[in-house]
């Protein structure tokens, strides 16, 4: 039998087949450009799905497919008159032009309600509450020929099985879904206008809803959730992070925790209609990038790892504060910028290099504690999982287990996974994942980082203000 996992990001589709070994048997990626503008993002709707469908139909000419699902970002939305045609461009989720109307809703519900009922703790312009108010406000002729409000996933859905239907996990941050009861939010629909016949019919992940092309179309989960999945993130102690440009931390929780106003942690609802904590930071992989281009023009990131690797442990006193883009978790200051501190005439190309990727691992390490969970094992993703160098700092800083895994396409992989589990070529989720491969395992060597830690979280309190 074979899976095919379609993982929708936010410039490209992503699509893989595996086995019922889980071993992968194809790799498709399908580029494309949106159209932005300041703070308008958009893209064509029915181009969503052409490109989609083509990279089905370019698996099917090799390999035949018995079940395949779809895992996209959370927000992008897709309004369509009542027999399923598009009314305007799609609003893609980097869209930033609702501020007013997230201002609006805050005031209305505040921050601690919103949290409590949906796990969101900000209200911003990105949400798709937010984003339908603006519509309802700004485009008057567009929100009467509304009749159906998708999101990405739930539009692939419907031209894959002609059903208005959607997943949970794609609902955590529209700010009108109680993930407490899996359900719409009444009082927030009401308030943005939009009636629950305007919106899909909802189902856990891993459901089968359909077929196409002889294919069991199964219901999947955001690309986050997914990855997660094909890393084996699926039980309790297990945490995944991914340094790319920037560094998401995921977590499974089986609570939503209580609201804390100095917190901007999201809670979303999981695959397993439980719950999941995503912790993330704007900067990591892009600091490394950003002082190669900057200071290390004509050298390669492997050639940086052996500049780093010369320098012991601690950057004999440097310290990098990694906030190019403001910092967010486990410190909101948007305000923040990047530093190196400690500088003496001492200190060399490789100092700085080393403290760039100490600082990543320092920040990763101050997100576990803050978030104050019982991490056995680390499951690296990303770019950054490609220097042994850098996952064996993280392992030391954070004394903890780290692995890497052999496929890399991990939301492919896991989207795979959740349309195996729907056929039930699978028994769970967790039965599958205990087939993902480990590339690489770093233990902690005991390395002392102790007072790296201590130095970069002092002057992480003295300049990040």
């Amino acid at each position: 039998m074979n899976f095919l996992g379609i993982d929708i990001g936010t410039t490209s589709v992503k699509t893989a087949a595996f086995n019922d070994t889980l071993e992968q048997q194809i790799s498709l990626t399908a580029d494309y450009t949106l159209d932005a503008h300041g703070d308008i993002v958009e893209f064509d709707g029915e181009q969503y799905w052409h490109i989609v469908k083509d990279e089905i139909e370019k698996v099917r000419e090799k390999l035949a497919v018995d079940a395949l699902a779809v895992d996209t970002q959370c927000e992008t939305l897709i309004l369509t008159d009542e027999n399923g045609t598009p009314v305007r461009p799609a609003i893609v989720w980097l869209d930033n032009r609702a501020v007013e109307e997230a201002e609006i809703i805050a005031k209305r519900f505040g921050h601690k309600k919103v949290y409590e009922i949906t796990g969101q703790p900000e209200i911003t312009a990105t949400w798709p509450a937010c984003k339908l108010l603006w519509v309802k406000r700004n485009e008057p002729e567009v929100w009467a020929k509304t009749k159906k409000v998708f999101l990405l996933e739930d539009w692939i859905l419907y031209k894959l099985t002609g059903r208005f239907i959607s997943e949970k996990t794609l609902q955590s941050s529209t700010i009108y879904f109680n993930i407490h009861k899996g359900a719409w939010w009444d009082e927030m629909l009401d308030f943005i206008g939009v009636s629950a016949d305007m919106l899909p019919e909802l189902y856990s992940s891993a459901t089968p809803v359909g077929e196409y092309n002889g294919i069991t179309v199964v219901t999947g989960a955001i690309d986050q959730i997914a990855g997660a999945i094909g890393a084996g993130v699926v039980k309790q102690g297990i945490v995944s992070v991914m340094t790319g440009t920037t560094m998401v931390i995921f977590m499974p929780s089986e609570t939503v925790p209580e609201y804390n106003q100095a917190s901007i942690v999201p809670c979303h609802y999981n695959y397993d209609d439980k719950y999941c904590l995503l912790s993330w930071t704007p900067t990591a992989g892009m600091a490394l990038k950003w002082y190669k281009n900057a200071f290390c023009e004509s050298f390669s990131f492997r050639d940086l790892d052996r500049l780093a690797e010369q320098i012991p442990a601690g950057s004999d006193g440097v310290t990098f504060l990694p906030y190019l883009c403001g910092s967010t978790m486990p410190k909101y200051n948007p305000s923040a910028r990047g530093s190196f501190t400690g500088i003496t005439t001492e200190h060399n190309r490789g100092h700085f290099v080393r403290a760039v990727m100490e600082s990543v691992a320092c920040m990763l390490k101050s997100n576990l504690d803050y978030l104050a969970l019982n991490v056995e094992e680390i499951r690296a993703m990303g770019g950054g999982a490609n220097s042994p160098l850098w996952c064996q700092m993280k392992a030391d800083i954070t004394k903890k287990r780290l692995v890497t895994l052999k496929n890399k396409e991990t939301a492919c992989l896991g989207s795979a996974i959740l349309a195996a589990v729907g056929i039930k070529a699978f028994e769970s989720v967790e039965k599958a994942a205990e087939l993902i491969c480990f590339d690489k395992v770093y233990e902690s060597k005991d390395v002392d980082y102790s007072e790296c830690y201590e130095r970069f979280l002092a002057y992480d309190k003295l300049l990040n203000i």
